[in-house]
C-alpha cells in the first residue's frame, strides 16, 4: 500500500473511514504498527528542505555503511578472515569505539562520543555488545543476522531529523539500563529473561517518535489519537511498533508462541510505563513498597515492577549525568518543544506547556523538570538502590540544578523562579511526551 501523505492544513479533516488505510499486521490477536507510520501528517515539513537533502544523504550514508559493517561481520560469523582496510582512520575509530564498549558500565559514558566513533550507530553497536556481553545470544540461542538486522531496522525508524527522541537517546536510555541491571539488588536476582525483556524495552522504547507530543497529535486528530483513544499514544505506538519489528526479524521465530506473547506482553508493559503522565501513579506504588519493605525480587511480579521504575529512572537520567553531557540533553530536547510551538504557532494550534521559546527558557524549564519530575523519583530509587552509582545520580543532580539557577539568575535577576507550567501541571494534563528523557 502506498504511503499517504496530505498537507498539514488538511488533517482535522481525518474521519473514520480513513483509518480503513492504516496498515497493521495481525498475529494472535494482537496488531501492531506498520513501519513508517504517522501516514495523515506529512512530517517532513516540519523540517526545511535543506534538513531533508541532508537527514536523506545522512541516512543513506548510515545504510551503507551498516551495509559494510554487514558484510564484514557476515565474514567473520562465517570465520572469514577480513583483509584489513585501506580506510585507516575508519578503522581507528572503529578501535576507539570498542575501547569505549569496554566502559560502557561507567556512568559518564559519552554517548555522543561513542555515536561519533560508530559513524552514527550508536544504538546497533551498543545494544549488540550488551546481549553478547550479558550472554543473552547463547542463552536464548539466537541468529545474530537476525539480531543485527533487528537493531537496524530499529535505529532506522528512530528519526534523526528529531533533535532528543532519536537512536541517540534510545542508545543513552540502553547505557543507562545496562548500569541499573548492574546494581547489587539486580544483578543476584535478575534472570536472562528479564534482562532481555529491560535491554529491548530500553531500546525500543521512543520507537518511530514523530517529535511531537501526545496533545499535538490529539488537537490535530492524529489516527493514533484515535487509535488509542488518547491514551498513552505515543507510548502505545512505541510498544507496537517494537514488537511489529521483532516478528519481521524473526528473532525469536525458533521461541513457542507462549513465550513470544509473553515476551511482547511484558515488553509492553514496560514501555508504558515510562508515560510521564503516570509518574505519580508509579511513584506512589514505589513509595508505599519501599515503606512497607515487602519488595521481594524472588518474586516474579516485584522484579517486574522494579524494571519498570528502573526505565524510567532511565528514561529522565539525563540530569543526574555530567554537566557537559546533561547540558545537551537539555538543549536538545527544548529545542525539541520550542519547534513543535513553532508549528503550534504557526497553524494557531495553542502553543503546549513548555513549548513557546517566547516565554521559556531551558534553565526554567530544567529546574522545573528536576525539582517536580527527576527528584522525587531518583531519590525513592536511591532508598530502594543505596550505592555509589545512586549517590553519584544524585550528586549530578544537585550539581546540575545549581548550574541551571546560575543560569536564571543571570538571566532574571532572581535564583526562586520555577516554571509556572509544571507547577499547574496535574496528571491529567501534564505532557506525556515532551519528556525530557
Amino acid at each position: 500500500m502506498k504511503r499517504i501523505l496530505i498537507s498539514f492544513q488538511l488533517v482535522k479533516c481525518i474521519n473514520r473511514n480513513q483509518l480503513a488505510y492504516v496498515r497493521v499486521r495481525s498475529r494472535a490477536g494482537f496488531e501492531t504498527e506498520r513501519r513508517g507510520s504517522h501516514p495523515y501528517i506529512d512530517f517532513r515539513i516540519f523540517h526545511s528542505n535543506s534538513e531533508i537533502e541532508v537527514s536523506v544523504s545522512a541516512r543513506n550514508v548510515r545504510r551503507l555503511l551498516s551495509f559494510q559493517r554487514y558484510l564484514r561481520s557476515s565474514r567473520f560469523f562465517r570465520g572469514i578472515t577480513v583483509p584489513n582496510s585501506s580506510n585507516i582512520l575508519d578503522d581507528d575509530y572503529n578501535g576507539q569505539a570498542k575501547c569505549m564498549l569496554e566502559k560502557v558500565g561507567n556512568w559518564n559514558f559519552d554517548i555522543f562520543l561513542f555515536d561519533r566513533l560508530t559513524n552514527g550507530n550508536s544504538l546497533v553497536s551498543l545494544t549488540f555488545h550488551l546481549f553478547n556481553l550479558h550472554g543473552l545470544i547463547e542463552h536464548f540461542q539466537l541468529d545474530t543476522m537476525k539480531l543485527r538486522r533487528f537493531l537496524v531496522m530499529v535505529q532506522e525508524d528512530y528519526h534523526s531529523q528529531n533533535p532528543y527522541h532519536n537512536a541517540v537517546h534510545a542508545a543513552d536510555v540502553t547505557q543507562a539500563m545496562h548500569c541499573y541491571l548492574k546494581e547489587p539488588k539486580l544483578s543476584k536476582s535478575l534472570t536472562p529473561w528479564d534482562v532481555l525483556l529491560s535491554l529491548i524495552a530500553a531500546a525500543t522504547h521512543d520507537l518511530d517518535h514523530p517529535g511531537v507530543n501526545q496533545p499535538f497529535l490529539i488537537k490535530t486528530n492524529h489516527y493514533l489519537a484515535t487509535l488509542y483513544k488518547n491514551t498513552s499514544v505515543l507510548e502505545n505506538h512505541h510498544w507496537r511498533s517494537a514488537v511489529g519489528l521483532l516478528r519481521e526479524s524473526g528473532l525469536f521465530a525458533h521461541m513457542s508462541l507462549e513465550n513470544r506473547q509473553l515476551m511482547e506482553s511484558q515488553i509492553g508493559d514496560l514501555i508504558l510505563a515510562t508515560d510521564i503522565s503516570q509518574q505519580n501513579e508509579y511513584l506512589s506504588m514505589f513509595r508505599s513498597h519501599l515503606d512497607r519493605g515487602d519488595l521481594c525480587l524472588e518474586n516474579a511480579n516485584h522484579r517486574h515492577f522494579i524494571l519498570q521504575m528502573a526505565l524510567k529512572c532511565a528514561d529522565i537520567c539525563n540530569p543526574c549525568r555530567t554537566w557537559e553531557l546533561s547540558k545537551q540533553w537539555s538543549e536538545k530536547v527544548t529545542e525539541e518543544f520550542f519547534h513543535q510551538g513553532d508549528i503550534e504557532k504557526k497553524y494557531h494550534l495553542g502553543v503546549s506547556p513548555l513549548c513557546d521559546r517566547q516565554t521559556e527558557t531551558i534553565a526554567n524549564i530544567q529546574i522545573g523538570f528536576m525539582t517536580y519530575l527527576v527528584e522525587p523519583l531518583f531519590g525513592e530509587w536511591a532508598r530502594f538502590s543505596n550505592t555509589r552509582l545512586s549517590q553519584t545520580m544524585l550528586g549530578h543532580l544537585g550539581l546540575n540544578k545549581a548550574s541551571w539557577k546560575g543560569v536564571q539568575r543571570e538571566q532574571s535577576g532572581s535564583g526562586d523562579d520555577v516554571d509556572p507550567a509544571f507547577e499547574e501541571m496535574d496528571s491529567d494534563i501534564l505532557p506525556q511526551e515532551p519528556r525530557l528523557s
